[in-house]
């Protein structure tokens, strides 16, 4: 089904398109140690696809703008973010019906909202969605709303020394009783990446793992289809800590950065331990497998992890001994995989946001670039809707 959604998506967007190419022109100027020239391909780290693109994979949506992340509650609702790259004046949606419905509601996309990319539903059935603030140009700040009265129930403006210029807080997870809010902060620009851990209750944030080397860029740069990604057309861009889970019983954080081709885990219980110092902390630090690129990953209830790698245009299952296996491949179909969510019957679904053709490209680019895809599958393993 088409999901065109004509009256709510105006055409002319290249002043945001302008307006990147000024942030990053500044980062340039101020801090170049964000991009580089250099960096080799990661290795090709596929094995042969246990499931066919073609049979087994369903087109849940289409859509006019690139997605961003997605969240599927208990009941099915289906929510997702426009990736803010791609220009769309609708943040965050429901699919209803097959229509785009702005969530919560269109008067938050223009007065709430800057630019929301990760959005969680925890199992207090509460949307939260952060809002990375253009970069932390802009302020940075957490939302939740209740699925039942689809009401903002909490609130929190990030203070600067938490999520300050430069920054990115990318992905995050909420734990099972939705107290603790684990963040990745990307940080493209400022290179001061960290895991941000959030107190829900007391509404305060601590910055930790600080440049810790789990958390930094890695050595690779972004190959897409083969070629490397560019920004302007001649840097590569450095990304860190991206992907972010917490295991299915609560026990393991996991994260990657984005192209470090490392997945480590912390365990949850060290990471909320304040009595530690940054050293200490950082000595609980494991890596657990050497994985592909992931711009993505959720995990399931067989301890199974699942990694979007944009750059092989595959889908990946990591067993709890850190054993990889591709379940997709198809550059015809997967242009840039992106963000996860396990619905009911164990329905995994992800978005695939072909970023390659968004970043810093005009709205009459993005727009010959549509359709943009939701999709979903039957991973094969038990897995309850992720809250």
């Amino acid at each position: 089904m088409r999901l065109y959604s004509a009256g709510i998506f105006s055409k002319n967007r290249d002043m945001k398109i302008l307006t990147q190419i000024l942030l990053i022109s500044t980062v340039l100027l101020f801090n170049g140690c964000a991009f580089t020239f250099f960096g080799e391909k990661l290795e090709d780290r596929t094995t042969q696809p246990l499931f066919s693109a073609e049979k087994d994979l369903e087109v849940y949506a289409e859509l006019d703008y690139p997605p961003g992340n997605i969240a599927v509650s208990s009941e099915g609702r289906v929510f997702f973010s426009f990736h803010p790259a791609g220009g769309a004046p609708v943040h965050i949606a429901e699919l209803v019906s097959g229509n785009v419905v702005p969530y919560p509601d269109q008067v938050a996309q223009e007065e709430k909202f800057t630019s929301p990319l990760s959005l969680r539903i925890d199992r207090q059935n509460r949307l939260w969605v952060l809002d990375y603030g253009a970069y932390g140009f802009r302020r940075v700040k957490l939302y939740a709303f209740d699925l039942h009265s689809n009401q903002m129930v909490h609130e929190f403006q990030f203070p600067r020394n938490i999520a300050g210029f430069g920054s990115m807080l990318n992905d995050f997870q909420v734990d099972a009783d939705g107290k603790k809010i684990y963040i990745a902060d990307t940080s493209a620009l400022a290179q001061n990446q960290a895991i941000i851990v959030y107190d829900v209750e007391k509404k305060k944030a601590l910055r930790l793992l600080k440049k810790h080397p789990s958390v930094r860029n890695g050595a690779y740069a972004v190959h897409i289809h083969g070629k490397p990604l560019k920004m302007l057309g001649i840097f590569k861009p450095k990304f860190g800590v991206d992907s972010i889970a917490l295991s299915r019983d609560g026990q393991w954080l996991y994260y990657a950065p984005l192209n470090g081709g490392v997945l480590y885990r912390i365990k949850v219980s060290a990471i909320n331990n304040e009595t530690l110092s940054e050293k200490e902390l950082g000595e609980q630090v494991e890596k657990f497998a050497d994985i592909s690129m992931s711009d993505g990953i959720t995990t399931d209830d067989a301890e199974n992890i699942y990694i979007a790698d944009m750059e092989n245009a595959a889908i990946h299952r990591i067993d709890r001994e850190g054993r990889l296996q591709t379940l997709f491949k198809d550059p015809r179909k997967l242009r840039w995989p992106d963000g996860f969510s396990l619905g009911p019957g164990g329905v995994l679904y992800f978005t695939d946001s072909a970023l390659q053709d968004v970043i810093m490209k005009s709205a009459r680019q993005i727009k010959r670039s549509r359709p943009y895809y939701i999709y979903r599958f039957h991973p094969g393993f038990p897995a309850a809707p992720r809250h």
